[in-house]
């Protein structure tokens, strides 16, 4: 048990160094957001206060070019502080602070990433990137290509990409897992039990978790689909990457809970998008080549090192554990 301690406490010296580095990047990001949105000229002729209700995703609706007074900045500001308590609340829960667990496994070479929504957040944001960049090193190898949809006009686009994990944790988490799991392994009926098992599926009593990884795997599917079924979606590359997100995903909402499956889509969207932004806009250059940048790829090469650790101490946890009950 001493020698399992110092080996995962050895990995974890780097690891939180590199988890507090990502978490310093994501809290940096809320400030660039707002000057991305409200100080740049990254939409040209449309600004901020483009009126929300001429945005094309609203063309067959009532609400299109209606008269209700709501601003693009208006609607971007109400999400960024929607995400910003969601940071806070993952910041200081549920039951540690971030520093506190990230201290743990420095000082015992211990840690339950359940304590903490931030630990669990950046750490498994890691593991994602890394996978997907796996996924796209093999897909290249074989000349499969991921081209992102067509780019209309770079603020609106920078919106849709905030707004798009809200809806769609909504939509692939809390709508196709958390109801049909509360469905599956609920044994009362409770409003409130409901809601904190919508919040949380850990709550749920999952003794068998067949069904739920089934399930888990199912959506993972019709996340990957999602993403290239539209003409206006994502080349048919983007599939794998999509599918295997959308499981891990839904695996962390089973395992924490949304708040930490929507932090990482946001992380996934937002995050980048604004740094991409901000270095295109301040360098007066294209989007796609602000992704060339060497912050760009430090911020990579960071998330990959993180991912790497993480895997690593997760199989050495889970190699200990399979030796102390042989």
């Amino acid at each position: 048990m001493q020698n399992q301690n110092k080996i995962i406490q050895l990995l974890g010296i780097p690891f939180t160094a590199l988890l507090s580095i990502i978490f310093g990047l994501l809290l940096i990001s809320f400030p660039v957001g707002i000057y991305v949105v409200f100080e740049s000229d990254i939409g040209d002729d449309i600004h901020y206060d483009y009126p929300i209700t001429h945005l094309d995703i609203f063309s067959q609706t009532d609400f299109y070019q209606s008269s209700i007074d709501i601003t693009l900045g208006d609607a971007f500001a109400i999400l960024w502080m929607f995400y910003l308590i969601i940071f806070v609340i993952a910041l200081l829960g549920p039951k540690q602070h971030f520093l506190k667990s990230i201290s743990s496994l420095i000082s015992m070479g211990k840690y339950d990433a359940k304590l903490n929504y931030m630990f669990a957040m950046t750490k498994w944001l890691s593991i994602l990137i890394l996978i997907s960049a796996i996924i796209n090193f093999i897909q290249e190898s074989f000349g499969i290509v991921t081209i992102p949809p067509l780019g209309g006009n770079s603020l609106i686009q920078f919106f849709y990409v905030s707004f798009a994990p809200l809806l769609e944790e909504f939509i692939f988490r809390i709508i196709l897992i958390g109801i049909p799991l509360f469905v599956l392994y609920s044994g009362r009926a409770s409003i409130r039990y409901f809601v904190k098992c919508l919040w949380s599926p850990s709550s749920l009593n999952i003794l068998n978790s067949k069904k739920a990884i089934l399930l888990i795997i199912f959506v993972g599917i019709l996340f990957g689909f999602a993403h290239i079924a539209f003409s206006d979606s994502w080349s048919d590359g983007k599939f794998a990457q999509a599918t295997v997100g959308g499981i891990i995903l839904g695996w962390v909402y089973l395992r924490y809970g949304i708040v930490v499956s929507l932090l990482i889509h946001w992380a996934t969207n937002y995050f980048i998008f604004a740094y991409a932004h901000f270095i295109s806009q301040i360098n007066y250059v294209p989007l796609e080549i602000a992704f060339t940048n060497p912050l760009m790829s430090s911020l990579e090469w960071i998330f990959l090192f993180s991912g790497v650790l993480g895997v690593s101490i997760l199989l050495l946890n889970k190699f200990y554990l399979k030796k102390s009950l042989i």
